[in-house]
């Protein structure tokens, strides 16, 4: 966990889809990135970002979002994420983020996420499953 690199960043692209878009505003023309996609689409850069970095058998899971969603980006539009680790506290990654169209900023915040054992995490799971049942 050492060799996390503070300042590191990664930017990924999310063409908008009706997979992605909102379906609850009632017109086809009113179909934009949900808020939901934003910041899952976030998470999934930040965990890529700091993946390589990680020893095998580790992971990350997101434990915080902050996440202001400024605009809309409709459908068929090209969406580019930024994120860049901020800071490193034990098992803790802080990320900013960032997600804009080639028009304007759509979106911005942290995100944070726990550097966890796979192996652990999945015992773990399975002691909370048997105690469930």
């Amino acid at each position: 966990m050492d060799n996390i690199e503070i300042g590191s960043k990664s930017v990924r692209t999310l063409l908008v889809t009706s997979d992605v878009a909102i379906d609850f505003l009632g017109s086809e023309n009113a179909r934009v990135l949900s808020t939901p996609s934003l910041i899952g689409y976030t998470e999934r850069t930040c965990r890529d970002l700091v993946l390589p970095q990680l020893e095998g058998g580790y992971d990350t899971v997101g434990t915080h979002v902050d996440i202001h969603h400024f605009a809309a980006a409709p459908i068929g539009s090209v969406v580019t994420f930024t994120s860049e680790i901020a800071a490193v506290r034990d098992r803790r990654i802080e990320y900013r983020i960032s997600a804009r169209t080639d028009e304007e900023l759509i979106g911005e915040g942290k995100h944070e996420r726990a550097i966890i054992d796979v192996a652990k995490f999945v015992s773990r799971l399975a002691e909370k499953r048997k105690a469930k049942d």
